[in-house]
């Protein structure tokens, strides 16, 4: 997946305002390729886990869909943890077609940024190109 690097800076904010909890959201995009990040409100308000209200998840894919994107990544971040889906993360991906995208804040100082590929409970990292 192809991100720009104005993309990745806004979802590492968007971690960083909603600190102590996790955040999460949506990309959309077209042929592989990041074009718009979609903040969600986490609905689980906790710094372990995090889920987008069904009537905002619906919200958001229509308005996706209306800008002739696609859904291409979700995102959250781990506030204490690497960027490596936890457990939780693996029995909630009900995307199989989507990246998740994980920024964790574990270092304050050095956010990182990584993707998965999460398909019938196997993890695979999918490779980013950031730029």
């Amino acid at each position: 997946m192809r991100i720009a690097r104005s993309l990745v800076d806004e979802i590492v904010a968007h971690a960083r305002e909603d600190l102590p909890d996790e955040c999460c959201g949506m990309v959309g995009g077209t042929g592989g390729e990041a074009r718009t990040v979609y903040r969600a409100e986490n609905a689980e308000a906790s710094p372990l886990r995090y889920s987008i209200d069904a009537r905002e998840q619906f919200r958001l894919m229509r308005t996706i869909e209306d800008a002739g994107e696609e859904l291409i990544a979700i995102y959250h971040s781990h506030t204490k943890s690497a960027a490596y889906p936890s457990q939780t993360d693996v029995n909630l991906a009900g995307w199989p077609e989507a990246v998740y995208l994980i920024v964790s804040l574990a270092d304050p100082e050095a956010p990182d940024l990584k993707g998965f590929w999460i398909k019938g409970g196997e993890i695979a990292e999918a490779e980013l190109v950031v730029g």
